[in-house]
């Protein structure tokens, strides 16, 4: 597998939470944040332990070996310190696009999927 793109940062939700957000994104009375372009899918859930531990599926048609791998540890706030690793078996996408791919995820987990915990 190639690494396309990872990044780590704190979301304010315990590991728990926010491992049940990753596994569960529409789950009934949760608030939305997983909010796709016209060229995304729904991921599928490939892999999951809780509460450190997550892989989803690609979200773009375009790509659809690509995994999203997810490592989920408590932070000393009480929050989550969230890493997403982009991988992929193919070859690498140009350069315009592999930014289009971390930028998405970014915008996906840590301004949308942090703002739903109210942060």
């Amino acid at each position: 597998m190639i690494e396309i793109g990872s990044r780590t940062r704190t979301l304010p939700a315990p590991p728990l939470v926010v491992w049940e957000s990753l596994v569960e994104p529409r789950r009934p009375g949760a608030r939305p944040w997983l909010v796709l372009l016209p060229d995304e899918v729904d991921p599928v859930v490939l892999a999951a332990e809780a509460p450190g531990r997550v892989v989803w599926s690609s979200l773009w048609p375009s790509r659809p070996n690509d995994q999203v791998r997810f490592v989920l540890t408590p932070s000393g706030d009480g929050g989550t310190s969230l890493g997403f690793t982009l991988l992929t078996p193919d070859e690498a996408p140009d350069r315009s696009k592999t930014g289009h791919l971390r930028k998405r995820l970014n915008q996906l987990l840590f301004a949308d999927l942090r703002y739903s915990y109210g942060q």
